[in-house]
């Protein structure tokens, strides 16, 4: 008989035993667990701030009808790990899951509709994508924004201004300083872009490897921004032309330089708030097991045990947020693909949890505004 995969009804002797072992062995604190199959693969991995509570309501559902119910079916073993709150419990799962890969979770599921990075492809003729999380782990991101269907509007007039491809991953470039690599290419009806000047062409050998990369370049200054860079270029090179009576060139150069101003007002509108997650956040511990974290840009980058009235001590506290004035990172707004999980973990926690970032302390002394989401 062919049955699916996880359908067959469990043994209620096995199913009894776990429940017992649940019921003598968890207490009512943070913690995380395992879901484990019978030859040792990790099912599930779980997080929970009651963790008796939440280890027993697997044992009322109904099966195959409840989720649950099918996942305690397929475990023959169920582990935990305490700790010492659920924000250290969130952090402990999204390490697991990452480091696991149960088949059973589904990475980014965190509130992950409600932000969206740009993407910039890595390998030859990178491309400006609109992604919900780090996929792959490759190229380079920027973000977290909200409004995905506005950010792949202005994504796409950024790759029209710069002359970025748009075309898929698998296209074959060739760039015209490599032209004895591949065969002779017919320009005409290749590239839309490129024939109405949006695209400079590289699946067509109708540019230099060189020309794409300082647009690439362009891309990234525009996108990190820390400085102008991008903008002052146009700008000169539009007075150079003019300077030439090369009026049509130096009209056209105006008309990019507008549209990338406008673009830089529309992404500061669509970025949440990471700067404004730079703070000490204190957490009390079960048991007294006390923590200050300290997050910087949305990324737990230290952890101090609090000990010895910490979390009240409020001196202590902002000079430990003063100290990630200091720390170590990037000047721009590029983010490392590893780090875009934890990011928008931490974005949606302190989003739902307005109290919990009322408790941090900023490196100026302040506390932080609640976080909106606003388009």
């Amino acid at each position: 008989m062919n049955r699916r995969k996880g359908l067959d009804r469990p043994d209620p002797q096995r199913l009894a035993a776990l429940k017992e072992q649940v019921r003598a062995g968890t207490e009512n604190r943070p913690g995380v667990y395992r879901m484990v199959a019978e030859d040792g693969e990790v099912l599930y991995v779980g997080k929970s701030k009651a963790l008796r509570t939440r280890l027993l309501s697997y044992f009322r559902g109904t099966w195959p009808t409840d989720k649950g119910a099918r996942l305690v079916g397929l475990a023959h073993e169920i582990s935990w790990d305490y700790q010492p709150s659920e924000f250290a419990a969130l952090r402990t799962e999204l390490s697991l899951i990452k480091r696991l890969r149960p088949r059973s979770n589904v990475m980014g599921k965190r509130d992950a509709r409600h932000y969206a990075f740009l993407r910039l492809t890595p390998g030859t003729a990178p491309r400006i994508q609109v992604v919900r999380g780090p996929g792959d782990g490759r190229g380079t991101f920027y973000g977290p924004f909200v409004g995905a269907q506005r950010l792949g509007e202005a994504a796409r007039e950024l790759a029209d201004v710069l002359g970025l491809r748009d075309c898929t991953l698998d296209r074959r470039m060739a760039y015209d300083d490599q032209a004895e690599l591949f065969e002779a290419r017919d320009r005409t009806p290749g590239c839309i872009r490129y024939e109405i000047r949006r695209c400079l062409g590289p699946c067509i050998a109708a540019c230099s490897a060189r020309a794409y990369e300082e647009r690439v370049a362009v891309a990234r200054a525009f996108l990190d921004g820390v400085d102008d860079g991008p903008m002052d270029a146009l700008r000169t090179a539009m007075l150079e032309a003019s300077d030439a009576m090369a009026f049509e060139r130096a009209a056209s150069l105006r008309d990019k330089l507008a549209r990338l101003e406008g673009l830089r007002a529309s992404f500061a509108r669509l970025r949440f708030a990471v700067e404004t997650l730079t703070f000490a956040y204190p957490v009390p511990g079960h048991g007294g097991d006390d923590r200050v974290y300290l997050v910087r840009r949305g990324r737990v980058v230290d952890e101090v045990r609090g000990g010895d009235g910490l979390l009240d001590d409020e001196p202590r506290m902002r000079a430990l947020a003063a100290t990630l004035d200091d720390a170590p990172g990037s000047a721009g707004r590029a983010i490392p693909a590893h780090e875009v999980d934890e990011l928008l973990l931490l974005s949606s926690w302190f989003r739902q949890q307005p109290a919990e970032l009322a408790r941090a302390v900023r490196p100026d002394g302040t506390r932080p505004e609640p976080l909106q989401l606003t388009a």
